[in-house]
């Protein structure tokens, strides 16, 4: 079994900076990609990066140059961090992985989300 568990959202003023965990743990043998979406009340829920493989990446428009993702592979890890946040980026931060596990099973997994307000 697979879990995904995101850590780092809370209160924030505008411009200001989050750093968001999202930590794989369990049966895994191999994490194909990990991504970071976020859901606004109301709002359907969007992409906003993606760490893939060896390490390449992949932004929304909307985030690029203010949002960053990394991994540390040994730790089943993924990060994004957050810089001059805005009241508009308030929502809940979901990590989502493609994990291969022992069983020979490859499927994606959510973790339970992370709440982000940045107040004006």
């Amino acid at each position: 079994q697979v879990q995904l568990v995101e850590s780092g959202g809370g209160l924030v003023q505008a411009g200001g900076s989050l750093r968001l965990s999202c930590a794989a743990s369990g049966s895994i043998l191999s994490i194909t990609s990990m991504c970071w979406y976020r859901q606004a009340p109301g709002k359907q829920r969007e992409l906003l990066a993606a760490i893939i493989g060896g390490g390449s990446t992949n932004y929304a428009d909307f985030v690029k140059g203010r949002f960053t993702i990394s991994r540390d592979n040994a730790k089943n890890t993924a990060y994004l961090q957050m810089n001059s946040l805005k009241p508009e980026d308030t929502a809940v931060y979901y990590c989502n992985a493609q994990i291969a596990d022992y069983s020979g099973s490859r499927l994606g997994y959510w973790g339970q989300g992370t709440q982000v307000t940045v107040s004006s």
